[in-house]
């Protein structure tokens, strides 16, 4: 009796002009059949924002843990541009 377990990315979503979603299925399997599936769900931004006092910092987000695919639609939508409209959009949104 073998088990084993597989991670993959079904489905990586755009959603609006920055964010980008993504779902993760892990799959169990005994004798190559699947006995049990979860999914995840996470979404991705250009920058994780944060108010201090009427300091706002904008710190890039960590995308190296990605996949290569998840990565490389992050790095193709998150232009210049996109990055200037997040901030100004989370700025906007105050705390």
């Amino acid at each position: 009796m073998a088990i084993t377990k597989e991670v993959i990315i079904p489905k990586i979503e755009v959603v609006g002009d920055w964010n980008v979603q993504v779902a993760t299925d892990t799959i169990i399997k005994e004798d190559g059949a699947e006995i049990s599936r979860s999914r995840h769900r996470h979404v991705l931004q250009p920058f994780v924002s944060k108010k201090e006092g009427d300091t706002w910092t904008h710190t890039p987000t960590d995308i190296s843990g990605e996949s290569t695919k998840v990565q490389a639609i992050c790095n193709a939508l998150w232009t210049d541009t996109v990055k200037a409209n997040h901030k100004t959009f989370k700025e906007s949104q105050g705390d």
